[in-house]
């Protein structure tokens, strides 16, 4: 009897130890892969939104390769148009702005260095604790050393993009077994659930996509007009960082407006400042007026919860995890309202107790 419960104690143990160290081996795994398993969740994103077109027209009675191949062909056809009308002007502006990058560093520091030259004692703080505000701006060496390594790896990133692209494509065009593994990984009885909180899941990415689009296509047009009318250099380059800004929700706006306010002040104070009022002003119109009613039949995510998604995932996994804030923000939504809220009791005086938190 002793050997019989020796031998099952071993058993216990050595089945403990092993699956601890597979767990640990598979932790370990899953931390190498991260941005591998990033760039899969981007692509079934995409995935996901351009799959919207393409069931339309398969419903008409095209074949899905077909369909699939109709809306790539389009994709890529408008992204080759923008390229053509867009790129060489951007290009040209953009090497105006990278040749007078000395000229904008001088303007700006000496304009800063005069500013401070008003506050004998902040100057004196700053010099005595070994700073200036030149040495405060970084360097035009390190600046444009950056730039050259990351030249270098133009070719890894060209591979990992050609990768992603055929993620999205093969994902589209035979999304039927994906979906299958998806929905049989549930329970019989919560499969309709996890049904349910794909299809809310689907119709929130493709809203944000679309609000993106317009909400963009409005910026940069805005962005660009008002940089042309204020002759702050490389509006064409700002308003092309203005598109894609929405993409990052409330902290886009300030990666697209400090870099032209910089600019605007190598031009003048007063240039830099009337910027500085216009994107402000741009950011509020944007943010409470124009996205939200972009959003609002689709996507209706408090503010809050996007920002904290934001800054988890950013700090988490840098600008990937930034991109992916929102459309995370729509899956956790989708889920938590199918498993979990629909799955509560009616609360018939859940409004009577909002109030009585919000209006103690």
């Amino acid at each position: 009897m002793d050997i019989k419960k020796s031998n099952n104690l071993f058993r216990t143990a050595t089945s403990i130890v092993l699956y601890v160290a597979g767990l640990i081996i598979l932790l370990w795994f899953l931390y190498k892969i991260l941005s591998v398993l990033l760039l899969g969740i981007f692509a079934v994103v995409l995935g996901i939104i351009i799959n919207a077109p393409v069931s339309r027209l398969e419903r008409k009675g095209l074949k899905r390769w077909l369909a699939s191949l109709i809306v790539f062909v389009l994709i890529f056809a408008t992204m080759g148009l923008l390229g053509w009308m867009v790129v060489p002007h951007l290009s040209d502006q953009l090497d105006v702005l990278i040749g007078n990058i000395p000229k904008y560093y001088a303007s700006v520091s000496g304009y800063l260095d005069r500013v401070l030259a008003k506050f004998p004692e902040l100057q004196k703080e700053i010099k005595d604790g070994g700073m200036s505000v030149s040495s405060a701006i970084p360097s035009i060496g390190n600046t444009v050393m950056g730039i050259g390594n990351f030249s270098f790896s133009v070719l890894g990133n060209l591979f990992v993009f050609i990768v992603f692209i055929c993620m999205v494509v093969f994902f589209v065009g035979s999304p039927r077994p994906i979906v299958e593994l998806y929905i049989t990984v549930f329970p019989i009885h919560q499969r309709q659930k996890a049904e349910d909180a794909l299809k809310h899941t689907s119709v929130m990415l493709i809203g944000w996509m679309k609000s993106n689009l317009i909400g963009g296509a409005i910026e940069a047009v805005v962005v660009y007009g008002f940089l042309t009318l204020m002759n702050v250099p490389g509006a064409l380059v700002w308003a092309a960082l203005a598109f894609f800004s929405e993409l990052i929700p409330k902290i886009g706006f300030y990666i697209m407006a400090i870099p032209p306010t910089l600019v605007a002040l190598s031009v003048s104070p007063a240039t830099a400042f009337w910027c500085l009022v216009f994107f402000l002003l741009l950011n509020e119109l944007v943010s409470d007026f124009l996205m939200p009613k972009l959003r609002s039949s689709t996507m209706n995510i408090h503010p809050m919860s996007s920002l904290f998604l934001l800054l988890a995932m950013g700090m988490a996994f840098g600008l990937t995890g930034a991109l992916l804030a929102t459309p995370m923000a729509a899956v956790i939504k989708a889920y938590y309202e199918e498993f979990y809220t629909n799955c509560r009791l009616k609360d018939e005086l859940v409004e009577d107790r909002i109030d009585a938190v919000v209006y103690p």
